[in-house]
Order: structure tokens, then sequence, then C-alpha cells
């Protein structure tokens, strides 16, 4: 079943002036955009069974989709938001991809690039309508080269068939997002995602040497590659990471694997309240340790987690933090061994210990749990992703319990106290009642403005999408914002690129 034909709404893009100083600049380099005439396709989408037919023609009716059951999916993530795209195209290719936005920079029709679709903040969400464009289908490890240290990837493979390809070979690629199941690696350059590995091994863009790119205009852009140094000219692979498909759509990426350690151990701890496992954190890391992991859960959490779980999953307490090690075999046995007893001093009640893959799986899995047990509340979860200094992680906690008994609203706790991550969970019954949200909103403006007063920061790893867009000029500031839209505006003129999203008024 195909939706109704409606008709296609060109987007007004940014100011005329911009645009003509974008083009005498693409002129002074001797560049010229690629000209949709050139791909044989000359139809002006006025409905959208003209844009079906133009697309069918550019890539063929296999890649094209109207019907009702593909529109509805591609309409939404994993937050509450959702609008309907006016055709789905599946790219399998970078020429795929370069026919579609030449075509679409030519009419002004929006574009919205769509990983896996299993962010939180509405980031893929086709809030103009128009083109969503998506790269499951370039789903092929290109090639995984031990010798040079890197991994070539489609943007459609899912992170952690890429972990498990990289160690089958004795490598590893650690950037490791509690979704790696069913999150794109796409996706996780989109957003910068992070995970629990972050602390000692960093997030996404430490691990992005090279890019290929299609821009707004259809032409392709290679930037950076196989090299693990490389200072020439300008940080283009920093822009692109991270720009949550708003200046250019990758279709390829060449990432930095490691040699997998040799062993790794964990420890899972239990104490009375959330505030001692998060003053432990300190004292571990004053200790001289460097953990791979470290993740904190508070009581809410874990309530949630031992229903969904079995009560007998996690010892009573009201506070859980994990530590995560790797290295020689002798190396990790002797930290294991110093951790063990330093949680002990900390008052740390019962302590599991991990020492094989699979027990260290094992808990990973239950703190993978985590918001699928929330989720399973009934409670609509507003998932942020706040950051703070790792010195105010006390602070942020007593917080969230202020602003819990002064909203009313129950506040969930955990994620990656290492590096000062903590996912703070709004737990919101009948979100879409308007006075529910409208509390619940202040709640947030609330934490956000608290967090930014602590030199944090209101998201480390979702993005901001729709969901953190009131906030954006207040979180970069001014000149920042400003210096942000500039960028759109150089690369994409149009402004056809994932429109309506937080560079938009």
């Amino acid at each position: 079943m195909k939706i109704p034909a409606r008709k296609i709404k060109p987007h007004s893009g940014t100011g005329k002036n911009q645009k003509q100083q974008v083009s005498d600049i693409w002129s002074e380099l001797g560049e010229e955009p690629v000209p949709a005439t050139r791909l044989a396709v000359d139809i002006e989408p006025h409905t959208t069974e003209d844009l079906h037919r133009a697309l069918n023609e550019l890539v063929g009716v296999d890649k094209v989709s109207t019907t009702k059951e593909v529109i509805d999916r591609h309409s939404r993530d994993k937050w509450f938001a959702e609008n309907e795209p006016d055709v789905v195209v599946y790219a399998e290719c970078t020429a795929d991809v370069t026919k579609v936005m030449a075509y679409a920079n030519r009419f002004r029709i929006p574009v919205t690039t769509r990983g896996a679709g299993v962010g939180y903040v509405g980031g893929c969400v086709p809030m103009k309508g128009g083109i969503v464009l998506t790269t499951e289908r370039m789903n092929h490890i290109i090639g995984i080269h031990p010798e040079d240290g890197v991994a070539i990837v489609e943007p459609g493979v899912i992170t952690g068939d890429l972990q498990s390809a990289a160690r089958e070979l004795g490598w590893d690629y650690p950037p490791d997002p509690a979704s790696l199941k069913e999150c794109s690696i796409g996706g996780n350059i989109a957003t910068n995602a992070g995970g629990p590995r972050c602390l000692k091994y960093g997030v996404t863009r430490n691990y992005v040497l090279g890019l290929e790119v299609v821009l707004a205009d259809g032409r392709v852009v290679r930037t950076g590659g196989r090299l693990h140094k490389n200072k020439t000219g300008f940080d283009l692979i920093g822009i692109f990471v991270g720009s949550e498909g708003m200046l250019g759509v990758v279709t390829e990426i060449t990432l930095r694997i490691i040699p997998k350690p040799v062993c790794r151990g964990m420890l899972a701890a239990v104490f009375n309240d959330f505030s001692a496992a998060a003053k432990t954190v300190q004292q571990i890391l004053q200790s001289g340790h460097l953990p791979s992991a470290l993740e904190v859960t508070d009581a809410f959490t874990l309530a949630a987690a031992r229903k969904k779980l079995g009560s007998e999953v996690f010892p009573p307490g009201d506070g859980h933090l994990i530590v995560e090690i790797d290295g020689r075999e002798a190396a990790v046995e002797s930290e294991l061994e110093e951790l063990q007893a330093l949680l002990k001093k900390c008052g740390a009640g019962e302590i599991r210990i991990a020492k094989s893959e699979a027990e260290c799986e094992a808990i990973w899995q239950l703190r993978r749990e985590f918001s699928y047990s929330l989720r399973d509340t009934g409670l609509t979860k507003l998932n942020e992703d706040v950051v703070v200094p790792r010195s105010k992680l006390v602070e942020l906690v007593e917080f969230a319990r202020d602003l819990e008994s002064q909203t009313g609203i129950s506040i969930a706790c955990f994620g990656h106290a290492g590096d000062g991550n903590i996912h703070t969970n709004l737990m919101v019954d009948s979100y879409s009642n308007p006075a529910t949200k409208k509390k619940a909103d202040h709640a947030l403006d609330l934490l956000f403005k608290w967090v930014l007063e602590q030199g944090g920061a209101i998201t480390g790893e979702h993005g901001v999408g729709l969901a953190k867009k009131p906030w954006i000029k207040q979180a970069l500031g001014e000149n920042a914002f400003m210096l942000h839209k500039r960028l759109k505006a150089a690369l994409d003129p149009n402004g056809i690129l994932n429109p309506g999203k937080f560079l938009d008024d």
C-alpha cells in the first residue's frame, strides 16, 4: 500500500547572500556542484508520485519505497517524536547517495540520513518530510587490515559485528555503546557515540582515521585515510564526526583498531547508597588505577532491574559499581586483588569478581539491561546523557534527588562514572498529557541549567537532535552557535540535510 500523493514543499534553506558567497567560493576553486541534469532525470517533484518516479529512475525501483509500513518505520527513532517522510531510499553504494543528493539539492528536497534508527534524541526523525536516505544496506566490512591497524567499513555495519570480526583476528574496536548489537557505525559517527570504555579508550572520534562523505550537492570528499598520524590541512574528519547528518552523508569509514588485550577482569560491587559508589570512583582513580570502564548505578535503576531480571540478580543495596580492567594476565590478576581491597575499604558490601570472558560478558549483559528494565516500568524515560566534571558526580546525584523531591518526578541515574557521563533519566508518568509534559520539560530545564553552571555538557554521546534543541544556544554560546550556522551554510547552502534540527529556528 502506497501513501497518498501529496504536494512536495521545497526547503527554504539559508539566506540568498550566504548561498551566493558559497557559490563564489566553489567557483574560485574551479569546482562545480554535480548538476542533476547530468543524471538524465529532469522531473520536478510537485507530488510524492513525481518524487517516487524520479528516484526510481535515479537508483532503481528496488531501492525506493512509499509503502505505509516502510514510511511508518522510518518516521521515528527511540525518542517519542515522529514525522513521516515522503519517500524512503535504500542506498546501496556511494553512487546511489551521490545521485540522490544531487537531485535533492537541485529541487531543494529535504534529506534525512538514517542508520539503524536506535537514537534517543529524534536525530533521524524527518521533520520536514522529503527523503529518508537509509544506509542499512551499506553494511559491508570492506576490509580489516591488522598490518595497518585499520578496518574499512560501510556506514550500515553494526558496531557489535565489527567488534566480533576484529576480535576473531586478535584485534579490537574499543567503542562500545550499550546498543552495540543494534546501532550502526554510521550512527556512531553522526553522534560521536561513546560507551562504557571511553575512560581508557576514548569515543568514536578517537578511532576515525578517514571518511568518504557525499556533500549536499552530490560531490564526494575523501578526508584522512589509513594513516595513524596525518596533519595535512584542517581537521575535516572532526567536523563531520558528531555533525548529526547535517553536513554530509558518510559512505565509507576507515577506523583505527588496536591489538586486543590478552586478558580482562571485572568487579561488581554493591554499596549502601549511590553516593558511596560515586565517591569510590574518585578513590579508584586517585589510587593510580585506570580501568577500562567505571559504571555506577542508583537505587531506582537497581529496583527496576531486580523486577525485570529477578531479585537475586543484585544483592541488597542502593548503589552499584562496575570496574573493568584489562591487560596482561599477571597484571590483571594483581590489579583485581588491589581493587577488591580498595572497594572493601570504601564500604562495598558483596563484591562479584569476574576473570573469564564469559563471566565478564555476564556482568556487561546485566548492565545493558538497565535501559530495558527502566522501559519496562511503563513510564516514559527521558534519557538525558549529561556530563559533569568527575569531581561533581556526587553533587549531580544530590541535585537529582532534590529535583525529584521538588517535581515529584522519579529520576534514575546510571552510567559512565569514569568520564562524568551519567545518564540522568526522568521517569515520567503520562508524558503525553500536556500538563505532565510541561512539568517534565521544566524539570529538564532545571537539570540542564544546573549541569551547564557546573561546567558540564547537555549531551555526551546521544547528540542534540530534537530532544535538546531548546537548550542548544545556551549550551554552545552565541558565537559558537553562529559558527555552527556558518559551517552549515558553507556545506549545505540550501539547508536540505536533516532540516528542522538544532540549527534551524
